[in-house]
């Protein structure tokens, strides 16, 4: 299985667990970075934040360092299941998903209180994209 089919597989399998701000454990609820986290995580990847690292509401940083040394590259081309993708889902809002194939996204939904599956909304624009570098040395392919 393709690296980016088991994180698509990963985020699937979250579906259901409940919101929750700032969630980073599927135990007690996730957030939308936390669905990310996670979903690396049942994959063997791990993206290690500074032990400060408190993201701002309304925006997304995260040290670029960060995401290449968890194995992630930009995703150029067309959207493949297991992308990351940073979404703007309104003017001054960012969020946080995974392709999972078909148009389909998995995603915290903080609204109805849950990760969901569902299509991705025209309305919200890919800002960028990144998947799990296939040829990358990292945790997973040891």
């Amino acid at each position: 299985m393709l690296r980016t089919e088991a994180l698509a597989n990963a985020a699937s399998e979250l579906v259901g667990t409940p919101f929750r701000l700032q969630g980073r454990d599927p135990a007690h609820g996730l957030d939308c970075i936390g669905l990310v986290l996670a979903s690396l995580a049942a994959v063997g990847a791990r993206i290690d934040l500074p032990a400060d690292y408190r993201p701002r509401r309304r925006s997304f940083t995260v040290p670029l360092d960060a995401l290449h040394a968890a194995g992630l590259v930009a995703a150029d081309g067309g959207r493949r299941a297991g992308d990351i993708l940073l979404l703007r889902t309104a003017p001054a809002q960012l969020h946080t998903a995974i392709a999972i194939g078909n148009g389909d996204i998995v995603h915290a939904h903080a609204g109805l209180g849950r990760v969901v599956r569902s299509p991705l909304p025209d309305s919200w624009p890919i800002l960028a994209a990144w998947r799990l570098d296939p040829d990358g040395d990292t945790p997973w392919q040891r």
